[in-house]
């Protein structure tokens, strides 16, 4: 038996930033990892999707071009080239997540990991035990038990597509499925999205899903809204897709149908039963407020928990926890009121904060006031393709403390982190107001609201 102060499962985000963060205080730290370093977001998350919106931002920017003055002969994207370079950089973070484990002295263990009993694991033959435990092995797309659901791809098999698809049917209705319309749409893919209920983006504020509705049919996008389905079938030239509906026309011809209809936890083989551990419902790790579970001496954070699915959240939590267990600093609370999410959609979402519905449910409609814009970005001065910016103040008590803060238009993703601070802080409707503007910017319009 192997003996550590500190065994990490799961060499995503959190994994890596509790292993290494532990190493820190001098403990002896072993993690285990099946796959590739850097879990989820380095891998077919994040990071390759981020470069994907890149390269759709490029596409919209080079349509724009000619507006602006500049004669540019047609371009379609190379999708080879773009899916090398975007894999080689994935590969070198793997490298660099590998080297810093190294410098860290965290002990790398390749394999599956299987409790087998409190504290105990057995993985690739060796048997491991530790003081405490981490459980963070993140979680995997969700694909339905339906006729014909393996004919689909998830999103974990977008990132291997070796060619732009040609039509694509997604179907979802999540932050996942809309970021990955946004990017196939500016590519060149015809784009349906197919979603059961009647609006997509259902946590989010009602001013942004809203907004995004009405812009993806400019874009091209087909929404197909109430579409319950009940299998995937090849047509009769045997390449082309149908997806059935319930109650409902089929859609056809179709070379590609994705499923983005969430993600669920990789708890299923870890054995959990043998280490005390209990899951949700959901087969989701139960936690407390300190990422504690029902073992002592084991803890989750990350996905695998079935909170906030955000890789700063993992990072920020695996941290903290390893403050308390080997640094000797208080326990830390997570403020899951104030949780910044950027989606990546075409324009993209900035929110923070309580949606106005969620405002309005806990301290009343009286107490509750709404400020907001919509406007054309200045960017689409000169262009014939355009988008709307929408912001959102929800202000609440007769201070009016800004307690929910929300945007969608170009920009959003990057002026949102500041304006994160300011909601963190506490800031007010006047803290905003007596902040001087920066023009021509599409951020001024959150300090000049009226």
């Amino acid at each position: 038996m192997e003996r550590f102060d500190y065994l990490v499962l799961g060499g995503g985000s959190g994994g890596i930033a509790s292993a290494r963060r532990a190493a820190s205080y001098g403990a002896r730290v072993a993690l285990v990892e099946r796959g590739r370093l850097g879990g989820t977001c380095v891998n077919v998350g994040c990071v390759p999707k981020k470069v994907m919106w890149n390269a759709a931002n490029l596409a919209h920017a080079l349509a724009d071009a000619p507006d602006y003055g500049f004669a540019l002969a047609p371009r379609v994207v190379d999708w080879g080239k773009l899916r090398a370079g975007r894999d080689a950089y994935v590969a070198r973070l793997n490298g660099v997540y590998a080297r810093l484990l190294s410098q860290a002295g965290v002990t790398v263990i390749e394999g599956t990991a299987r409790f087998s009993g409190p504290r105990q694991v057995e993985v690739a033959g060796r048997r491991l035990e530790a003081e405490q435990v981490l459980i963070a092995v993140g979680g995997q797309p969700r694909r339905p038990a339906l006729p014909g659901a393996a004919l689909g791809l998830d999103s974990d098999g977008f990132f291997e597509l070796a060619e732009l698809p040609r039509r694509v049917a997604v179907v979802g209705a999540g932050y996942i499925a809309l970021e990955l319309v946004g990017v196939l749409s500016a590519l060149g893919a015809e784009v349906s999205l197919l979603y059961r209920h009647e609006e997509f983006l259902r946590g989010f504020d009602v001013c942004l899903r809203q907004s995004l509705a009405r812009q993806l049919p400019a874009q091209g996008v087909r929404l197909v809204s109430g579409a319950e389905v009940s299998a995937v079938e090849r047509e009769g030239d045997g390449q082309s897709l149908r997806v059935v509906l319930r109650e409902r026309e089929a859609y056809g011809g179709f070379s590609h149908v994705l499923w983005a209809i969430g993600r669920e936890p990789l708890t299923h083989a870890l054995g959990l039963e043998a280490a005390g551990v209990a899951r949700d419902a959901e087969g989701y790790v139960s936690v407390d407020e300190l990422f504690a579970t029902t073992a002592p001496g084991t803890y989750a954070v990350g996905d695998v928990t079935g909170q906030e699915q955000l890789t700063p959240a993992a990072i920020a939590n695996g941290r903290r926890l390893a403050d308390r267990l080997f640094g000797g600093q208080p326990a830390s609370t997570f403020n899951h009121d104030c949780v910044p999410t950027v989606v990546f959609t075409h324009p993209p979402i900035g929110t923070v904060g309580l949606t106005e519905q969620a405002a309005r449910e806990r301290h009343g409609d009286a107490n509750v006031k709404i400020y907001t814009t919509q406007f054309t970005n200045m960017y689409h001065a000169l262009t014939m393709r355009k988008t709307e910016t929408v912001m959102k103040l929800v202000c609440a008590g007769h201070e009016e403390r800004v307690v929910g803060l929300h945007v969608i238009g170009l920009g959003a993703d990057e002026m949102l982190q500041g304006f994160a601070v300011a909601v963190e802080l506490g800031a007010t409707k006047r803290d905003f107001d007596r902040t001087l503007a920066i023009h021509p910017t599409a951020a001024e319009e959150l300090v000049t609201l009226r």
